[in-house]
């Protein structure tokens, strides 16, 4: 019996990709052993020693060249993201300029946002000799493992790894199932931008066979972005060995647009949100509380505007919404649209699955939402959006703050003094925009409260999140 439950522990996963457009197979990977992959942790441990130590000037040079590796290639990528996980091809180069910005970015700013802060030591300080001197430093923690999802192939893993190589750690990548080739992509930049060879590296691994590699002693800590149940699972495990986690969770995001707004205006803000990589996004606007007052204006502009996401071929640069990753992502959507109908819900636009091979689900408004319906009180993964009426001001802030999660929201009105005391002092979300649509930025903190997580990602708060933040005090004898 032991015999043949270590046989079960090696064997290795396959990963065969589908083509959401067409639903025809692609290419098949092969996975990793368990211990395959714990043997690469303890490779890229090995790395991280030397690396820690490189000075920031010879880490910024690679990481140019990573930007410059990813723009080389930003065809071949883009069209590797649309055959595995259906991305437009528009959506695809979009991404992929973001994340060569995203290495610029943290290869110009790491030594200043890492740069120690000294502590004034002076306060209440008595006797003949001077203060102590003291500061803080940041110091690399080492092989953080990264558990990352579909729907921003390349994005999601470069705004972990960007700013954590340059504060001298390490990554092992475990990438979502359906994106294997994007997950060996990911590794080949930076090979061929010149960092260490084992400094980066990519293990395509089940997720049932990912406990023993979080609880590696040569595995640090842990970064995920995915789902409220997969984040609740993995930072289980870590918390168990006593190593720290940034997660990065669902979102059902709240916009509210105020009886003071423009409603045209606010239906592009509000498309724009809903729609980003086809709706399928933690921070797409999910959820639209709209004051009574100006709703009717509103739904009729918002109908218009997302009429002009037409499904089409992802490979045309023209097409403005593709597949869903998978066909049982749609069906989960298209479920969660059928039971909101089903209990009051009204379809304004699209809310039928198309009669097409392939993961297609068409841009869809929904007015009469409330509570008790999927569109209300669950996140929709996908181009569907969920209009809601306040009664004022006062009530669409409870409206959007009544939800288990909290990662962006939005405030669009006339008056911008008023939309920035909302979104500073009134909504529980870890971004509040106003009068624009909420997005990730390297120089931006970035992440939720609630079930959408915890932890920073981007900016100097996201790159000081996987270090030793270490005091150092100097007395003279």
């Amino acid at each position: 019996m032991a015999k043949t439950k270590t046989l079960e522990a090696a064997a290795a996963h396959s990963f065969q990709t589908i083509n959401p457009a067409t639903g025809k197979n692609g290419p098949v990977y092969q996975g990793h052993t368990v211990d395959q992959a714990m043997s690469i942790a303890a490779e890229v441990h090995r790395a991280q020693v030397d690396w820690r130590r490189a000075a920031v000037g010879v880490r910024s040079e690679a990481m140019k060249r990573a930007a410059q590796v990813i723009r080389r290639n930003r065809e071949r990528y883009a069209r590797m993201m649309t055959d595995e996980m259906g991305k437009t091809v528009t959506d695809g180069l979009a991404e992929l300029e973001k994340c060569a910005l995203c290495c610029e970015f943290f290869a110009e700013h790491a030594e200043e946002f890492l740069r120690p802060i000294p502590q004034d030591m002076s306060a209440n300080h008595t006797g003949p000799k001077p203060p102590p001197r003291a500061f803080v430093t940041f110091n690399p923690l080492g092989v953080i493992l990264a558990v990352m999802p579909w729907n921003f192939p390349f994005w999601q893993v470069i705004r972990f790894a960007a700013p954590h190589l340059m504060a001298g750690n390490a990554g092992v990548l475990k990438h979502a199932s359906n994106v294997p080739g994007c997950a060996l992509a990911l590794e080949e930049i930076f090979r061929e931008a010149g960092f260490p060879s084992n400094i980066f590296r990519t293990v395509l691994l089940s997720s049932k066979d990912l406990k023993p590699l979080i609880e590696d002693p040569h595995i640090a800590a842990v970064t995920l972005t995915g789902s409220v149940a997969a984040g609740k699972s993995v930072a289980a495990a870590a918390g168990a060995v006593m190593k720290k986690g940034v997660f990065e969770l669902g979102g059902s995001d709240g916009y509210i647009v105020l009886e003071d707004a423009d409603p045209v205006a606010a239906a592009k803000i509000c498309a724009r949100g809903r729609m980003v990589n086809s709706g399928q996004s933690c921070i797409a606007a999910k959820r639209f509380v709209v004051v009574e007052s100006i709703r009717e204006a509103f739904e009729r502009a918002f109908v218009e505007e997302m009429r002009l996401y037409v499904m089409g071929d992802p490979n045309d640069p023209k097409t403005k919404l593709g597949p869903m990753e998978s066909v049982r992502s749609r069906d989960q959507i298209a479920s969660q649209v059928s039971q909101s109908v089903k209990h009051g819900a009204k379809i304004l636009l699209g809310g039928e699955v198309p009669k097409q091979p392939g993961a297609w689900y068409p841009a869809t408004v929904l007015s009469n939402v409330r509570p008790g319906q999927p569109a209300h009180d669950e996140e929709v993964f996908g181009p569907v959006a969920a209009v809601i009426s306040a009664k004022d001001e006062a009530n669409a802030i409870n409206i959007v703050n009544d939800s288990r999660f909290g990662l962006g929201s939005a405030v669009i009105t006339g008056d911008t003094g008023r939309g920035e005391r909302i979104a500073a002092e009134e909504l529980d979300a870890g971004a509040s925009f106003v009068n624009d649509n909420v997005r990730s930025d390297p120089r931006l903190a970035f992440g939720g409260v609630k079930n959408s997580g915890y932890g920073r990602e981007l900016s100097a708060f996201g790159i000081r999140e996987f270090c030793n933040i270490k005091t150092v005090l100097i007395e003279s004898l």
